[in-house]
């Protein structure tokens, strides 16, 4: 084998790809028993649940023996996040807008189901099988525009950041409010209490945006997730703004 040929053994792991044959009996454990375990704990204990020895434990193995399919907590990480994020929807549209407003949902209601993928540390540029077939839909739903490949990924990264970072925050933001406070009344209150605070002498832009109707315009009793929605949509049409601009220019 040549060096050009060498696939190291965390992305051989990663794409499922077996080591060499060995005499015996099969392994009763494998990488992708590992990585199953692992995400049914996050799932439950959310990211800082999974240690190597609570894996271990809940597969009936000693720690050591993971070691055999995977060679760090942080190769782990990798792996469970490839694996959790499964694979995308069918996005087949002939308009990009539309095809990218699809493709940033769709990621969203994987990372709601599964906030704890929020907190996986980004170790590296997209390697697995599944995170290249996100990947592959998003550049699919760019390939009918012009834009070179630098802009076609600089625009995936920008969506899947600000999905990611949407999410960790009304995560966070959820975790904070009192117990039974809905998303409106929570706005409600911050804006009360800071338009009572900001003096329009020191602030005023601030002022005039907490005086507005902006913090009061939510009814009490409407759904969290209809006002997730429509702050998420908010930022996401800012940014196929930019996306129109610059295909107009690669057009032009």
């Amino acid at each position: 084998m040549t060096s050009e040929d060498f696939i190291p053994a965390p992305l051989r792991r990663l794409w499922g790809i077996p080591e060499s044959s060995r005499l015996g009996r099969p392994a009763a454990l494998d990488v992708n028993r590992v990585v199953a375990a692992a995400v049914k704990i996050a799932d439950r204990d959310g990211l800082g649940g999974v240690t190597l020895p609570k894996v271990a434990k809940s597969l009936g193995v000693t720690g050591m023996s993971l070691y055999r399919h995977v060679g760090s907590k942080d190769e782990l990480l990798t792996l469970m996040a490839d694996s959790a994020m499964g694979v995308p929807p069918d996005m087949d549209v002939d308009d990009w807008r539309e095809g990218l407003r699809s493709w940033a949902f769709a990621q969203r209601a994987v990372f709601q189901r599964r906030p704890w993928l929020t907190r996986v540390p980004v170790s590296g540029p997209p390697s697995g099988p599944n995170q290249i077939a996100w990947m592959e839909a998003g550049l699919a739903v760019l390939s009918r525009t012009r834009l070179d490949w630098a802009h076609k990924v600089g625009i995936l990264l920008l969506i899947s950041g600000y999905v990611v970072q949407s999410v960790r925050q009304y995560d966070e933001l959820a975790a904070s409010r009192a117990e039974g406070q809905g998303q409106a009344d929570a706005e409600r209150d911050y804006g009360r209490a800071l338009a009572r605070l900001i003096q329009p002498e020191r602030f005023p832009e601030t002022a005039r945006l907490f005086s507005s109707a902006l913090f009061e315009a939510q009814p009490s009793d409407t759904p969290d997730v209809t006002i997730a929605d429509a702050d998420f949509s908010i930022g996401l049409e800012l940014i196929l703004d930019g996306v129109a601009v610059r295909i107009e220019r690669s057009d032009s």
